[in-house]
This record gives C-alpha cells, sequence and structure tokens, in this order.
C-alpha cells in the first residue's frame, strides 16, 4: 500500500497564482493598474499640486518612463539584478522585471509643468494641476 501525501508547498503556491491574478485583473477599477513587480506609491497634494514619490531601488534613472496624459501618470522601466556567473543562489526575494503602473488622479494635468527628481532610489514628481481644474474665484455683482 502507497500512502501519498499532499505537498504543503502546492497549496500556498496555488493561493499565490490566484492571488495574482486578482490583482492582474480589472478587479481593483480603473483608479490603478499595472504589471509586474509594482513600484510603491504615495500620492498626495502639496498646495495646488499633486506630488507622486515612487520607491524603486535597484533602478537606474535611463530604465525608467514617465508620462503624463490629461488626469493619467504613467511610471514603467524594469529592474534588474545582475549575478555573479558562479554564483549559486539559495534564496531570491529581490524582484526584477519589467514594471507598468497607471494612476488616475482626481484633476487634469498640466503636463508641460511637471518635474522629477530621482535620489536614493525614490522617484518624486511634482504634477501641477490645469489652469482649467483649479478652483475659480466668481465676482458676484
Amino acid at each position: 500500500m502507497v500512502i501519498r501525501v499532499r505537498d504543503p508547498f502546492a497549496t500556498l503556491l496555488g493561493l499565490q497564482r490566484a492571488m495574482e491574478n486578482v490583482m492582474g485583473s480589472d478587479w481593483f477599477g480603473s483608479r490603478t493598474s499595472g504589471s509586474g513587480a509594482f513600484p510603491l506609491l504615495n500620492v498626495f497634494t502639496a498646495g495646488d499640486d499633486f506630488v507622486v514619490e515612487a520607491e524603486l531601488p535597484g533602478v537606474k534613472k535611463q530604465d525608467l518612463d514617465v508620462q503624463v496624459r490629461g488626469d493619467t501618470l504613467r511610471i514603467q522601466g524594469k529592474k534588474t539584478i545582475a549575478y555573479d556567473e558562479n554564483a549559486s543562489i539559495h534564496r531570491r526575494e529581490r524582484a526584477a522585471g519589467q514594471f507598468d503602473r497607471t494612476v488616475t488622479l482626481p484633476d487634469e494635468i498640466d503636463s508641460a509643468r511637471v518635474s522629477a527628481d530621482f535620489r536614493d532610489g525614490v522617484l518624486t514628481l511634482r504634477l501641477p494641476r490645469a489652469e482649467s481644474a483649479k478652483p475659480r474665484t466668481v465676482a458676484i455683482n
């Protein structure tokens, strides 16, 4: 008689794949979307501007592409991790590969005035609101 024991890691791997499928789907709506190793983002306002900070440790500035259109910000690029050709890898937890992250902001952005700074693995974007999106004071007669 042969007794077969189910591999407990197969169950965990199945759960991980199911979670990846949900995260990659449109389940969260159109507010954020992406593929690959997502950079972590903080989005907040400073005066009339939106500020986005993205954690991108190990990513080179030349491997980044930032685009702004209307009310949408897109950050895409790649992260590479090089190992010595004779290295024997015992554990690999750092993610590498292509990433593509899109965030829809509450207002239109003035794309001509967007500024970007990349320091110590943190990308900081200052996204001024378009004049048409700013509140106006109306004079009362």
